[in-house]
């Protein structure tokens, strides 16, 4: 049994390992020599420093797995693999690429005659220990050629997802990961609280470990919240920055496109905004508007440092 891999960073390392560990062999490729350097020790894996050599090292009909960020990385290297796989080879996008790019891209590896498979893959860096959540997209006959990969990956076997045809993975995971944003910042919302509440002196770290054993609100998220705030509650080295990848943004597209509410995650997506400071202009004009009609106080930014 043997994959390809391409991509090779923290989440396609980690799945090379799980992948090895399971007794299949792993040909791993990423534009980074580091990366693939780093993996040398692996049991089951073999190296490759082009696309070329990883092609070339795998046994005909070819399985290939890409865990590359959504944009130029994934849609070149797909354009490549089209150019130079054969028909009856097999493609997984497991990276997190827009689902409409997904369908497009199905139907081009189609006409191709090669099998084309969206893969969502949920799980982070703990997937090595606990196993992935496998969202996956295509044809029947394409998902059985990688079942022994995906019972791999996953927690245990059959304990993977086929959402459905062709772009069904890549929006079950955007859709995913929009309610993953909404989560995450009732919880910082909620603990933002509770640590200003300052004359009850509360420790944070033990009402995290407490909501943990049977409150409804319990969560591997609010697990790993846990873990962080036993280690540092004040977050004082931490800047209050928050970046947003891809799936929010199109998380809330889709809602408006569908023309249903989502306020929680849509909000959750702009409070990131704010905390890039895509805010900071639309602020000090409402301090100046505040200033104008009413005289209010306008702090300069160098008194406020």
């Amino acid at each position: 049994m043997q994959i390809g891999m391409i991509g090779l960073g923290k989440m396609g390392a980690n799945m090379v390992r799980k992948l090895c560990r399971a007794d299949i062999h792993v040909v791993g490729f990423d534009s980074d020599g580091k990366s693939v350097d780093a993996l040398i020790n692996e049991p089951g894996f073999n190296a490759a420093y082009s696309l070329d050599a990883l092609l070339n090292a795998l046994q005909l009909p070819r399985k290939v797995w890409l865990m590359l960020p959504a944009g130029k990385a994934t849609s070149h290297t797909l354009d490549e693999l089209r150019l130079k796989l054969a028909p009856g080879d097999v493609v997984v996008n497991g990276g997190n690429s827009f689902y409409k790019e997904t369908v497009h891209a199905a139907e081009l590896f189609r006409e191709a005659g090669i099998r084309f498979v969206d893969a969502g893959v949920s799980g982070g860096v703990h997937g090595l220990a606990n196993g992935y959540c496998l969202m996956v997209g295509g044809e029947a006959a394409a998902i059985q050629r990688i079942e022994r990969e995906l019972n791999a990956l996953a927690p245990g076997p059959g304990q993977w997802l086929h959402a459905g045809p062709s772009g069904a993975g890549h929006f079950v995971k955007m859709v995913h990961n929009g309610i993953e944003y909404g989560m995450m910042q009732a919880y910082a919302e909620g603990f933002a609280l509770l640590a200003g509440k300052r004359e009850f002196d509360l420790d944070i770290a033990a009402i995290a470990d407490g909501w943990q054993h049977g409150s409804v609100v319990r969560s591997w998220l609010l697990d790993l919240t846990a873990q962080v705030l036993k280690g540092d509650q004040a977050l004082d080295g931490i800047a209050p920055r928050v970046p947003d990848s891809g799936e929010g943004r199109w998380t809330a597209m889709e809602a408006i496109e569908q023309g249903i509410p989502a306020p929680v995650m849509s909000l959750a997506l702009m409070s990131r905004f704010s905390s890039q400071g895509h805010g900071d202009y639309a602020a000090k004009l409402l301090a100046m508007m505040r200033n104008s009609f009413g005289g209010h106080v306008v702090v300069k930014q160098e008194e406020e440092s």
